[in-house]
């Protein structure tokens, strides 16, 4: 299993991040994308993704925090992009649920990391939260067709997934499509086509059923290829090999 979304460098895990990491291994997850979205989580991925063989880092900067995004920061990223466990820039976006950023703030952030992914020739990894039409928005505007991508932790429509797959973007699942009352993403989840699909945990926050209000962690991912298995009335063995199949590519990485 590929865990294409995971925050490891989180201090959730300070105290067992070895053990978490032996865990997943025991469960069959092969490899994992550790987000780093600030300077201190950048800093965090780029260390595992430097001492784990099968770990690799996204870098780039939320939009919560895009307030605080100087041209040195961006400067960094655009290093740290040569770096060959770098596999993605992210996450980025747009995030309407909180104040701390404002709106234009986060937008010219987002636009900058974009051209920035074009550049350098990696994909992007995309936050969305109650932001859906300005983000779909700025995809078309920056053409961020030329690098495509995921659309993380997905919990929007069929028609804004389409949408963003006819934009070379792969749509990505957590834990939310195992709730029990999940209803919406669960059909979306059923519509994915198989070569657009990922799965992720966002560890360690939304822990799939049975587990929801614990800590996540990516030894948990098989919660939500199962639940894609029955979903899509495959076998699991078919969901984590595509998926896995899937984030390679998005990815370019080697199997």
């Amino acid at each position: 299993m590929f865990d294409t979304h995971a925050h490891l460098n989180a201090t959730q895990f300070e105290e067992d991040r070895e053990a978490v990491i032996q865990r997943a291994l025991d469960e069959g997850v092969t490899h994992i994308v550790v987000v780093g979205f600030d300077r201190e989580t950048i800093k965090g991925a780029m260390q595992l993704a430097e001492q784990y063989d099968f770990i690799y880092a996204c870098v780039g900067w939320h939009p919560v925090d895009a307030i605080d995004m100087t041209d040195e920061d961006l400067d960094w990223i655009e290093e740290l992009a040569a770096h060959p466990k770098v596999v993605a820039l992210g996450e980025m976006g747009l995030d309407y649920h909180w104040d701390k950023s404002p709106a234009d703030v986060q937008k010219e952030v987002f636009r900058r990391q974009i051209r920035l992914a074009k550049k350098v020739k990696l994909p992007i990894v995309i936050h969305n939260r109650e932001a859906t039409q300005d983000v779909v928005d700025i995809l078309k505007e920056e053409e961020a067709h030329e690098v495509g991508g995921i659309m993380h932790c997905y919990s929007g429509s069929i028609e804004v997934a389409r949408q963003c797959m006819d934009m070379n973007f792969y749509i990505s699942f957590g834990g939310p499509v195992t709730f029990k009352n999940a209803k919406k993403v669960k059909e979306v989840a059923t519509e994915i086509p198989m070569d657009r699909l990922l799965i992720e945990t966002d560890c360690p926050y939304l822990s799939p059923h049975p587990l929801r209000g614990k800590r996540n962690e990516p030894s948990y991912v098989k919660y939500v290829a199962e639940t894609l298995s029955e979903l899509k009335d495959l076998p699991l063995e078919d969901i984590i090999e595509k998926t896995s199949d899937n984030a390679f590519r998005i990815f370019n990485m080697n199997r």
